[in-house]
């Protein structure tokens, strides 16, 4: 059984002014309540205004409601994108993950099925029970997307967009129920919380608090490799030279940047928030490491399609993938190795 000394010692938050000794106990509580469920509240509570606004802009067409329910979308996009990386339990189950954003798609597949759908104006994409039956690929933000931005949204201002409007609202009303879902599955006590929590030998998921701030330390891991190999290094220039702007995330919204600034967000809340980073050498190191993805970021201003032609943009996101490889390595490694895990670290090096 491995030992974890370092945990069981002491552990103390990463900053001087705010250090105290926090056990592994403390860490997994303060992830759960500071971060994974205010974040999971969080996305259920725009989805509930996105269905609102998609159900006003169908009531009532028009430009404004149209800006409206755009802006909602954004909003639950980003409110995603701080989330979208606690890839254990709720999100996991019933395929939630891939029915809320289905990502990669390099294929557009996703893209094929909600034209066609679109096209043959096909009833049961208008039902949330309908929908909740059909492909993944149909009924979560990247449908959503192409309804509100993609080729033909100008129609839901007007009458003729009414089919498609509809659609909409049953994508909405389905993020929705599923976000509302994930809620009451994280705040039942006897729930995945519980177990993440207080570990016990009983449980077939958590057993012991190693596991359980394996699986905390890995989410952060995995999240940052999930960012950097799905989300930049499609889309930024090769050894060819050739960037492909439009196997970017979100490009027809421009949400490409936003959700990796809501995904560093996340990531970072996460690591500061629980206290999980004892050695203060090694937080400033992982504090550096955010910052310079967080600059890399802030350089890149125009849309994705721009940027990737723009040296400094370039450069920037170039900048942002090296920045996230620091961090898979700080915290996939040198974070393990403080505290005794194995998160599987070398096995998702794609490098």
């Amino acid at each position: 059984m491995r030992v974890l000394l370092p945990v069981l010692a002491v552990l103390c938050l990463a900053t001087p002014a705010t250090a105290q000794i926090v056990t592994p106990s403390e860490i997994l509580r303060s992830s759960v309540s500071n971060v994974i469920r205010p974040q999971v509240k969080a996305f259920a509570d725009s989805g509930t205004d996105m269905a609102a606004g998609i159900s006003g802009l169908c009531a009532e067409p028009g430009s404004d409601r149209l800006v409206e329910a755009r802006d909602a979308f954004t909003d639950v996009a980003t409110a995603y994108g701080r989330m979208e990386f606690f890839r254990l339990g709720p999100l996991l189950e019933d395929n939630r993950a891939d029915r809320i954003l289905f990502w990669p798609d390099r294929r557009s597949i996703g893209l094929k099925q909600v034209q066609e759908s679109l096209a043959e104006q096909d009833a049961d994409a208008t039902d949330p029970a309908g929908l909740y039956a059909k492909s993944v690929a149909v009924q979560g933000l990247g449908a959503l997307e192409f309804v509100l931005f993609g080729t033909g949204s100008e129609t839901l201002s007007g009458a003729e967009g009414a089919f498609r409007c509809a659609y909409g609202r049953a994508i909405a009303d389905n993020l929705a129920l599923i976000g509302a879902d994930i809620v009451t599955a994280w705040d039942d006590p006897d729930g995945i919380a519980g177990h993440l929590m207080q570990p016990d030998a009983s449980y077939a998921d958590y057993r012991t608090e190693t596991e359980s701030l394996e699986a905390l330390v890995g989410l952060v891991a995995h999240g940052v490799e999930a960012i950097r190999d799905s989300r930049v290094n499609p889309f930024i220039a090769g050894d060819d030279g050739r960037a492909s702007p439009k196997l970017a995330l979100f490009w027809r919204s421009n949400q490409t940047i936003p959700m990796l600034r809501a995904n560093l967000d996340g990531l970072r809340q996460l690591v500061t928030y629980s206290g999980v980073v004892a050695d203060a050498a090694l937080a400033a190191q992982i504090n550096a490491a955010f910052d310079r993805a967080e600059v890399a970021l802030d350089t890149v201003t125009a849309p994705v399609e721009e940027a990737v032609t723009d040296p400094i943009q370039a450069a920037a996101l170039a900048d942002f993938v090296e920045a996230t490889r620091q961090l898979q390595a700080l915290i996939g490694e040198d974070l393990s190795a403080t505290l005794g895990l194995s998160v599987g670290f070398s096995s998702l090096d794609g490098d």
